[in-house]
């Protein structure tokens, strides 16, 4: 007995006095295969109390060894500076998509124009709290959307966000040339419909609006996608035959099927890039409205001006919830699409470090955006982590800093030869 407690008393201490440690010994534990484990634990169910106390203590150990897995120390590469010499990067964001990225004001004109605020926003602030990544933004509102992720390819800009969709066509301008570069994706977009609750039914898919008019953000994935859905555009972004286009100054314009009438995500043919309102073809959708600021598409939906409007379902469930469930979100778009900040394409070494960055704030895309509306510090807590890992790395047990997904062979043989070691130590305690 004397001995046990003499044993937990020093447990205890390891814990309060080598943090890393026990984070070492509970990645050790995690790598034993789970075949082992139970056959481990088998053999100590013969030993009847003591083996259920073993029973206990590893599956705990191997269940907080998995934890431990998804809030890893960052590896050493990661320490390494994405910019120099106080360099401040020059970031726009598109000022009007609630609640990934808006301005606080939107008023050019106004102080808060430039305030950014948002899940995106809070990602950036955790960058710039990373110690050692050098990371500083100089962020800017940019009122338009058309064509924002071209803009780091001019000298105004080292990148953009504003939850833009990762799109290959959008990586080259009008003429087919590689402009920019994007990062490998923190937000998950899905398109969807906003309607009035009562019209929930009504229009509950996208088969349904052949006699509805739908407000869009003009050049975005909303309207391609919903133009795609309903059949006013063919798999290369080709309006139907017939399909009518009204341009701001009056002028009307009438689709052949051919590639002179084009709207994808990405671009659209330069006949069309006036475009206010879209007729589409019977058995496709009655009208689309053109709408420049997503504020404008709700405004229309809620005078009944259109009948839904079709966008991502982030801006959608966040309109939902401000209007206390006047508007509801229906026809979720089963393909899946990932947002991302833009670079310019000779800037392809800056992007990937900052990714790298990213991908360990998000944990490779497992914290995202339901994980920040439940706790908008979540972003700002992985980099805090971050902070605290650095001051500690001189510890003993730094070496359970390495990262869970990319170890390398030989910490693989070295944990394993510690696992070994711990099960013979562990049978001479508790079997003999």
């Amino acid at each position: 007995m004397e001995e046990d407690f003499f044993w937990s008393r020093v447990s205890f201490s390891m814990v309060r006095q080598f943090p890393h440690c026990v984070v070492f010994c509970l990645e050790v534990a995690r790598i034993i295969s789970f075949q082992n484990t139970v056959r481990t634990i088998a053999k100590g169910m013969k030993s009847g109390v003591r083996g259920g106390f073993c029973l206990c203590v590893v599956l705990c150990v191997w269940a907080a060894g998995t934890a431990i897995a998804r809030t890893e120390v960052p590896t050493w590469h990661l320490r390494e500076a994405c910019v120099e010499d106080g360099r401040r990067l020059e970031y726009g964001f598109f000022a009007d998509f609630r609640p990934v990225s808006y301005s606080e004001n939107l008023d050019p004109d106004s102080s808060g124009f430039n305030s950014h605020l948002g899940y995106e926003a809070d990602l950036l602030t955790a960058l710039e709290t990373m110690e050692g990544a050098g990371l500083i933004f100089n962020r800017s509102a940019i009122g338009k959307w058309p064509g924002i992720w071209l803009l780091p390819a001019t000298p105004r800009y080292d990148l953009v966000g504003g939850g833009i969709t990762i799109l290959e066509s959008r990586t080259r301008d009008a003429t087919g040339t590689t402009k920019v570069t994007f990062t490998s994706g923190h937000i998950i977009f899905r398109q969807s419909l906003l309607v009035r609750a009562e019209d929930a039914r009504r229009y509950g898919s996208y088969d349904d609006l052949d006699d509805a008019r739908v407000a869009v953000l003009g050049g975005s994935t909303g309207e391609h996608r919903l133009l795609q859905l309903t059949g006013v555009v063919d798999a290369e972004g080709n309006l139907a035959a017939g399909t009518m286009i009204h341009l701001g100054d009056g002028t009307r314009l009438t689709a052949d099927g051919s590639a002179d009438y084009r709207i994808t995500a990405a671009a659209s043919t330069g006949n069309l890039s006036g475009r206010t309102r879209i007729e589409g073809t019977r058995g496709t959708v009655r009208e689309v409205l053109i709408m420049s600021t997503d504020q404008e598409q709700l405004d229309a939906l809620d005078n009944g001006v259109v009948d839904a409007v079709a966008r991502g379902e982030v801006g959608n469930h966040e309109a939902s919830r401000s209007s206390n469930s006047r508007f509801v979100v229906t026809a979720l778009d089963p393909e899946v699409e990932y947002g991302g900040f833009a670079f310019d394409k000779d800037d392809r070494a800056l992007a990937d470090c900052i990714d790298a960055r990213i991908n360990y704030l998000t944990d490779n895309r497992r914290i995202g955006f339901a994980e920040w509306v439940e706790d908008p510090e979540v972003f700002l807590k992985r980099a805090r982590y971050w902070n605290a890992s650095a001051e500690d790395d001189s510890d003993g047990c730094s070496i359970a800093a390495t990262s869970s997904t990319h170890q390398s062979t030989l910490l693989n043989l070295l944990l394993a030869a510690s696992i070994l070691f711990s099960v013979v130590f562990l049978r001479e305690r508790i079997w003999r």
